[in-house]
């Protein structure tokens, strides 16, 4: 049950889901999962940790102690994306206050009633505004002059101000620039391979998560498993509860919170472009009966109508062709 500035599923009673939660309701029937019950939290598999990547290692203008520093970094992150398609980056240069700053918007905003937050309200076939679990994202940092910005929420007073591309967005980029590089790097590729294949107007796209508290956990998942759509997804993990799982070696394993860690999780596009070397990580969220959640995930994708698809330097006999180019 996942609520996304997003994200108010709607019951046949008319409530959102924020509303069944705080209400005591038990979920509807629709939301039970048709397989076998989850496992407790406790019984997923922490032994095969999460990967931690030190971005600051992968920056060019970081003053390292020594170039083997750097090489064993990319090949740390390689071998990482190879296998998990996510880590966890620390080093990433954003501080700790600005991060909980993130955290409390969020908070803010889903605190607020629901004739506010439905002043945001996506349209019926949009994807920028408050609404429920299909909704891709809250809002988009576009160029400028492409924003809706009617769809960004002005209370709390400093959601804007957060958000935009001089502060997380900002940010966030920087972090997803070194990342597009080292990836190249360490395929050997030159380092602007993958990220001159998203164009000068790339999009970012921001997703402000809800999941309230959930008397069934053990039926009802906070979000179902997929992989993200995009080249790289950003995550900032709520700083006190799980619920982030990976699938890993037909496994589900836990994402433990590092409280100013973000999450790197690597989408569809990336896996298509590095020709299938790279993964993109499938994964889910479950529900916590006790505590709400609230995660912050932002997404790049390519300008519109760009197409991308897999390095030509990729491509080779041994390795063939694996995807055809896409639009996104």
């Amino acid at each position: 049950m996942a609520g996304s500035p997003v994200a108010a599923v709607v019951s046949p009673l008319g409530q959102s889901v924020q509303e069944m939660s705080m209400n005591g309701n038990e979920p509807p029937p629709q939301y039970f999962l048709k397989e076998n019950s989850i496992q407790p939290m406790d019984s997923f598999h922490p032994s095969d940790p999460i990967p931690i990547i030190d971005i600051s290692l992968l920056s060019s203008s970081s003053s390292l102690s020594s170039k083997g520093g750097e090489e064993e970094e990319l090949q740390k992150l390689k071998s990482t994306l190879t296998s998990w398609g996510c880590f966890q980056a620390v080093g990433h240069g954003i501080s700790s206050s600005f991060l909980d700053k993130v955290r409390e918007v969020g908070k803010q905003f889903f605190a607020l009633s629901v004739e506010e937050k439905q002043k945001y309200s996506r349209a019926t076939d949009g994807i920028e505004g408050y609404g429920n679990e299909p909704i891709l994202s809250e809002n988009q940092l576009q160029p400028v002059d492409q924003r809706k910005l009617q769809l960004w929420p002005e209370n709390p007073n400093e959601f804007r101000e957060v958000l935009d591309e001089d502060e997380y967005g900002a940010k966030v980029k920087i972090i997803m620039d070194v990342l597009f590089k080292a990836m190249a790097m360490s395929l050997n590729l030159e380092e602007n391979r993958f990220s001159s294949q998203f164009g000068e107007r790339a999009v970012m796209q921001t997703r402000f998560n809800f999941y309230p508290s959930c008397p069934r956990p053990d039926l009802v998942l906070g979000f179902k498993p997929y992989s993200d759509g995009s080249g790289i997804t950003i995550l900032l993990q709520n700083k006190e509860v799980e619920g982030l799982q990976v699938f890993k070696n037909d496994k589900w394993f836990r994402v433990p919170v590092i409280p100013h860690a973000l999450v790197v999780n690597l989408g569809d596009q990336m896996q298509i472009m590095s020709n299938g070397i790279f993964k993109s990580a499938i994964h889910r969220v479950v529900s916590n009966s006790e505590r709400m959640r609230i995660s912050v995930a932002m997404f790049n994708e390519p300008e519109p109508d760009k197409e991308i698809g897999p390095v030509d330097a990729l491509i080779d006999k041994k390795r063939p062709r694996l995807y055809r180019n896409v639009k996104n």
